[in-house]
């Protein structure tokens, strides 16, 4: 078993600064939005916790008072994140007019949907000029209604990126579309994980360039909180049942969130109310559970201390979880010692807030960037006594006897990417310039670089802007990067083929010179990003390759020979035992070897000749060329083997 390591460990500065308020209530996200009040369709990316509910009302009452809008609708993916939007009374923090919300305007509440879809078209023919409700209402409404109905109104989406581009799959993604192009909509789109995490973006790149970006990121935020001050992106590996381990992660002096797998998942033992009940066993006896509240009560093994423990797997009694989901929104969300930790499935991600978690253990990788951002949003809210939070992934180790060894391996490269992905977002954004003859004066946050393309458009500098995250989440995920991570696929293919090709499906409407201007700028930030600096006197210097160099002498040519993916076998390297990185390493090895199945069958007996020879398998990584070409015969048949029984099973779970 190998132990917890850490992808990311950053520190902040504790300014206060995104947490401070300005003369009208606002912090330093919500005035940035403010800023940008006047454009019709508006983008805001920033992270859980930054105050996007409220920078949603400073804007939409600007827009009812002094832009002519008659009504602002507000829709959320589920009814507890309605809450957010309730009335607030914001002249009493200096701004000149408060939210309210009439209760009957309030559609986030039990009832029917027939009832909610009834009340929402009652809305637009009314006086009233503020409404909540879910997605699901907004669909539903929009099936009754034509789009210049929605003429005068403000319509914000919250959890925007729950919108797809597919509009024939995404009805919310339809139904935006079809307001944008028939009706004088304002729009205000929100959310806190733009990238969806599956391979259909939130919206067409024509749509997209309809709308003002405003960007917030996990460094501006985490940078200008007040209590915490460091955060930790790490895996733990696991070999057997994940039962059987979580102990050794589970750190009960810490406020936990624990999010099981789901049932379809290869690390679930298919039994969830039996998981949950190993890690209340791991934790200590019951002594009860508090009728009113479902609050499980155990005292714990080591310390004989009481922990106060939410289940929200066993769903069996209805109203035993509404009445915990009502005391964790009420009095866990506002006392310390309300709960200390919180089993879930499925719940708890998005939109939750506990502010006093420290931690949040995930058992199994999760498919979706998506989730994985909207887990770790979880334990990033400032609060008192709070200095560090955690987000550690219990993975299952890859097994070279069991048959799914190579979605074992995928799924770490998958998992080790996600936190290299928010590595890269949690960092300071440095500013890019190309180096102009003896153009030394040097500019705080600016790097210059000699044969750098700066943008030549406002569209590029927007997606250079705003972007970039995105644009690595799409790179990170491409079937290529398994070799390019493994160094099979040499730096400058990678930075120079694969980056256009992306950049290119994401953004069709740019010419070559721009599409030039965009790669250079995601090959630089990730390169500079994941590269040791160091600073000796006035000078800083960057790790490239295994030598260091000045970072005010570095060339574009230079940074294009970097494999800006290589950290991520590096993590692996240091995170699994000799014999793991093997099994990764040969996955990895025969996904790319070039050789026909029938010359592989051909070769088999000659192998099995070898093999009673030498007393071992071949080498893949052999000097001799005959036993490298055995060896990737042996992986070519192997990963065929698990193939065919993996269509086999299919086949089968399908009759």
């Amino acid at each position: 078993m190998s132990s917890t390591v850490n992808v990311v460990d950053v520190t902040y500065a504790q300014t206060g600064a995104s947490v401070n308020t300005d003369a009208l209530g606002m912090r330093e996200m919500q005035q940035r939005v403010f800023a940008k009040r006047d454009a019709q369709h508006l983008l805001i990316k920033a992270p859980p916790a930054s105050g996007k509910s409220r920078a949603l009302m400073f804007v939409g009452l600007d827009k009812l008072y002094n832009q002519g809008r008659r009504k602002v609708i507000v829709a959320v993916p589920e009814r507890s994140i309605g809450a957010s939007f309730s009335t607030t009374k914001l002249t009493a923090h200096g701004f000149f007019a408060d939210w309210e919300v009439k209760p009957e305007r309030n559609l986030c509440t039990p009832g029917s949907s027939a009832g909610k879809v009834d009340a929402f078209v009652d809305f637009l023919s009314s006086a009233d000029p503020i409404l909540v409700c879910t997605h699901a209402t907004l669909r539903f409404a929009f099936e009754r209604l034509a789009p210049d109905e929605f003429n005068g109104t403000v319509l914000a989406i919250d959890e925007f990126h729950h919108v797809s581009a597919d509009t024939e799959n995404s009805r919310l993604g339809a139904l935006l579309k079809e307001v944008m192009v028939g009706s004088d909509v304002h729009i205000v789109a929100m959310t806190g994980s733009y990238f969806r995490g599956d391979s259909v973006p939130v919206l067409s790149s024509e749509d997209e360039a309809q709308f003002t970006p405003v960007t917030f990121n996990y460094y501006d935020q985490l940078n200008g909180y007040q209590f915490l001050k460091s955060l930790g992106i790490g895996h733990h590996f696991y070999q057997g049942r994940y039962t059987e381990a979580i102990g050794e992660v589970l750190d009960l002096d810490k406020k936990t969130i624990v999010h099981i797998p789901s049932v379809n998942s290869g690390e679930s033992t298919k039994d969830k109310i039996e998981e949950v009940g190993f890690i209340i066993d791991t934790i200590g006896d019951v002594i009860d559970t508090e009728p009113d509240t479902g609050i499980i009560r155990i005292r714990r093994t080591d310390t004989g201390e009481v922990l106060r423990v939410a289940d929200l797997v066993d769903d069996t009694d209805q109203k035993k979880r509404a009445d915990t989901l009502h005391y964790l929104s009420t009095v866990a969300a506002k006392d310390r010692d309300g709960v200390d930790i919180i089993v879930a499935l499925g719940m708890a991600k998005e939109g939750f807030d506990w502010p006093f978690a420290e931690h949040a253990l995930t058992v199994g990788y999760r498919a979706s960037l998506t989730e994985i951002i909207q887990i770790i949003g979880r334990v990033t809210r400032d609060s008192p006594g709070k200095t560090h939070a955690q987000f550690t992934n219990l993975l299952a180790e890859p097994d070279a006897e069991r048959g799914e060894v190579t979605v074992s391996v995928n799924n770490m490269l998958k998992a080790i990417t996600a936190s290299l992905l928010m590595e890269q977002v949690l960092a300071p954004n440095f500013n890019f310039k190309a180096k102009r003859g003896n153009d030394d004066a040097p500019e705080p946050g600016t790097i210059k670089i000699k044969g750098f393309k700066e943008p030549s458009s406002e569209r590029v500098k927007q997606i250079v802007e705003t972007d970039l995250n995105d644009l690595k989440a799409n790179i990170l995920q491409d079937d290529t990067f398994a070799k390019a991570a493994a160094g099979s696929v040499d730096p400058e293919t990678t930075n120079k083929v694969l980056i256009p090709k992306i950049i290119r499906e994401r953004y069709p409407d740019l010419t070559d010179e721009q599409v030039e201007e965009v790669r250079q700028h995601v090959v630089v930030d990730s390169v500079i990003k994941n590269g040791e600096v160091r600073e000796v006197g006035d000078k800083r210097f960057i790790k490239m390759g295994d030598t260091f160099r000045n970072i005010d002498e570095v060339s574009i040519n230079l940074i294009d020979r970097v494999n800006p993916f290589q950290r991520a076998f590096e993590v692996m390297s240091k995170s699994v035992t000799p014999s793991v990185l093997k099994i990764i390493s040969d996955a990895i090895t025969s996904t790319r070897v070039e050789i026909s199945e029938e010359e592989a069958l051909a070769l088999f007996p000659k192998i099995q000749s070898w093999v009673k020879v030498n007393g071992r398998r071949p080498d893949v990584r052999s000097d001799n060329p005959t036993e490298k070409r055995y060896a990737e015969a042996l992986l070519f048949l192997q990963r065929l083997k698990q193939q065919r029984l993996a269509q086999k099973q299919a086949i089968e779970n399908a009759q």
